[in-house]
């Protein structure tokens, strides 16, 4: 029996390390999270629009950016200096809590909701896209679910340490911790990626245009359905999200209660998450592919749907508890786009050119999800205002998700996607044929 060599024990560290990194990674995010919810639910669904709108045009600016920055600059100095400059912000958040009086809640909610907003898009989905850089398709369907998994203990984690600490150190100092939290997830990354061999193309700049993500979006058949699905798909996770919103500011009176409702909320989707990543998930992605986990999460939105259309504002007792089931609604959803969808469509950016991984997957994952944020909570208020019923809401999603299951499929299977299961090497070469054929089309 021969001996494993140094580089087979590097490949084999790689998915440790990925999820190593991605629990810290959302530790730090999940961190974070219930403060910035709980300012939501203080202002209630009519300010989401004004939320949203302000981070989809920070994420027009940040996204050429971003581009620049991809296309100049190889993958370890890419995610050291952009994790890096999260980290910076991070501190910098912490004199600002601790002038909160002084600021205003309602300005540094709003600045806080946009920054956490850009945060977390940005952040993970380089994560991602680094990932699709280092594993070929087959070996993606085996160790996404994985690392995922790792990021579902972390978003555990993180709020219970919310919880654990808030009321010892207060609120400013959690930005400290979060942000020595994300900086280990860095370093574990930058040691990733040395571990890869030396001369790997993976290593070097991308290239080509820092507007290539928004052309992919119209060039490339993969990424408008993706772009398609997004505002479909997630778009009623959002939906859940401004109603859940209206909930809680006309039900939950005081900060800490919202806290603490919004941390329960958050524990309940990553314990779903994290359900899901040990058991069907993974199985659906080895045994029956990738059209599967991206189709099964739209049919379970759908189902919930016509729950909420039929139930309305019903109170469900779970475990001897009364939980509304708006929030059911909002625990389901969010939990099978982590726990299933989130892994599944990564897997399928491994079969994608280098420049469409990080280039058009980030347009896609920042600018058109907070497109998609900004219509649809300008949609939930404008039908409130007009005395729409949370049936009538509900059956509008019921048609959104019909429609997101059938583009879910044809994402999964569009013609531009690299054969599934191909060795690294002829990938790299589709990669490379392709990305001479939109040579002539760079800006």
């Amino acid at each position: 029996m021969s001996l494993p060599t140094s580089a087979t024990v590097r490949k084999d560290a790689a998915p440790l390390i990925a999820t190593l990194a991605f629990f810290f990674l959302l530790t730090s995010y999940y961190i974070v999270r219930p403060v910035r919810d709980q300012l939501v639910g203080a202002v209630g669904s009519t300010e989401l629009p004004l939320f949203y709108g302000a981070t989809f045009l920070a994420m027009l600016l940040l996204t050429p950016i971003f581009g620049w920055l991809v296309a100049r600059f190889p993958r370890r100095p890419l995610l050291g200096w952009s994790y890096s400059f999260f980290i910076v912000c991070l501190l910098g958040f912490i004199p600002a809590f601790l002038a909160q009086d002084r600021l205003g809640a309602r300005v540094l909610g709003a600045v806080f909701f946009i920054w956490v907003s850009v945060f977390n898009l940005f952040v993970v989905s380089l994560f991602w896209s680094f990932m699709a850089d280092v594993f070929d398709s087959r070996r993606a369907r085996e160790v996404f679910p994985l690392i995922a998994l790792g990021g579902m203990a972390g978003a555990i984690c993180g709020p219970a340490l919310t919880r654990l600490l808030v009321g010892l150190i207060g609120v400013a100092p959690l930005l400290l911790v979060s942000a020595v939290t994300l900086g280990v997830a860095l370093l574990l990354l930058l040691q990733m990626s040395s571990r890869q061999a030396q001369g790997d193309t993976a290593e070097q700049a991308i290239g080509g245009s820092l507007w290539a993500g928004i052309r992919e979006l119209w060039s490339r058949p993969f990424l408008r359905y993706m772009a398609i699905l997004m505002l479909l798909g997630d778009g009623i996770g959002t939906l859940a999200y401004a109603l859940v919103a209206d909930y809680a500011k006309a039900h939950l009176i005081s900060a800490p209660v919202r806290t603490a409702f919004y941390a329960d909320i958050d524990l309940a989707v990553n314990l779903l998450g994290a359900f899901l990543q040990l058991t069907w998930s993974r199985w659906l992605l080895v045994h029956r592919g990738v059209v599967w986990a991206v189709v099964v999460p739209q049919l379970i939105n759908l189902a919930l749907l016509v729950m909420v259309m039929i139930g309305g504002h019903a109170q469900l007792s779970v475990l001897g508890y009364s939980v509304p089931l708006l929030a059911l609604m909002m625990v389901g959803t969010r939990g099978f786009m982590y726990g299933m969808t989130k892994p599944a469509s990564d897997a399928l950016y491994t079969r994608v050119p280098r420049e469409t991984r990080y280039k058009g997957k980030n347009f896609v994952e920042t600018a058109v999800w907070r497109f998609g944020d900004l219509i649809i909570t300008s949609g939930v208020s404008s039908l409130a205002k007009w005395g729409a019923s949370l049936g009538s809401i509900a059956l509008i999603g019921v048609v959104a998700s019909s429609l997101a299951a059938w583009i879910a499929r044809k994402a999964a299977t569009s013609p531009d996607l690299a054969p599934e299961g191909g060795n690294r090497e002829s990938e790299i070469g589709n990669r490379k044929s392709d990305g001479a054929k939109l040579a002539g089309n760079r800006f």
